[in-house]
């Protein structure tokens, strides 16, 4: 049977090119990408499509660069959502918030309630820069009021790009699932060096005491992680000591920037 022709008297494909995808036999459609785009009859889905999760992916990564290319240093503290105003840790977060603010970092959290809020509250009210990050989320109500920069994210993974990139430190207080997930991914980056200088600081001895002594008694001990990664953690009770980790992990940066060299934090 000879080859169909189109009605420019051209030989029919039996591939139909859609932008860099080719689709054959019932892969194919009637329809084109306009068309699709153009027909205010047709259906919403495409919405929901992955290709086009693609473009909002792109977006939040577009948006987080651009906002946050040119705020100061900065310092991620991470903690507990449902920590109340006026509790230990409440005002620890607030302390660390202030000191990191007082000392030039900018101040980045999760941006919502609880230990966040607290270090947003504090470096603000020592005139500090004060930026959070947002997650959609079902039970979240948005920003915190002390957020000077707040950026809402769908995804957590561009979420978590934007404080591993734009962060000199994370700082951890107490906190649930989120803090520890923030946590693990920043453990694994430094051990991958995927990421290098960057000093974790887990405030707070009693409530990480039983994590630590895990890491080393049964991951350690058992070879899983190599002997001395526990020491990639910072464990401490003191505002100012906790500070001034990040002070001196800093230095050790601009030393090596000034010297050309490449010495590991």
């Amino acid at each position: 049977m000879a080859p169909e022709k189109n009605t420019h008297g051209r030989k029919s494909s039996s591939v139909k090119h859609r932008g860099p995808v080719q689709l054959r036999r019932a892969r194919k459609d009637d329809t084109t990408t306009d068309e699709r785009l153009l027909d205010e009859r047709g259906s919403t889905d495409w919405v929901h499509t992955d290709p086009w999760r693609v473009l909002r992916i792109q977006s939040e990564f577009v948006e987080g660069f651009g906002a946050l290319a040119e705020a100061p240093r900065a310092v991620t503290v991470f903690g507990s959502a449902r920590t109340p105003d006026g509790h230990p840790e409440y005002e620890a977060g607030r302390a660390l918030g202030a000191r990191l603010a007082e000392a030039g970092y900018a101040v980045m959290t999760g941006g919502g309630p609880g230990v966040m809020e607290a270090a947003n509250r504090g470096a603000s009210e020592s005139g500090g820069y004060s930026i959070g990050l947002g997650i959609e989320l079902p039970f979240e109500e948005g920003l915190n009021e002390w957020v000077d920069l707040g950026i809402n994210f769908r995804y957590f993974f561009a979420r978590k790009t934007m404080f591993v990139k734009y962060s000199q430190a994370f700082i951890c207080l107490p906190g649930g699932f989120g803090t520890l997930d923030e946590l693990f991914e920043a453990l694994t980056l430094v051990q991958t060096r995927k990421v290098t200088r960057f000093p974790i600081v887990l405030f707070g001895t009693e409530y990480w005491s039983g994590l630590v002594d895990w890491l080393r008694g049964t991951l350690q001990r058992s070879g899983k992680i190599s002997e001395g990664d526990v020491n990639l953690l910072h464990v401490t009770d003191d505002v100012e000591e906790a500070v001034q980790i990040v002070i001196r992990s800093q230095q050790g940066v601009d030393e090596a920037a000034l010297l050309g060299t490449e010495d590991q934090w």
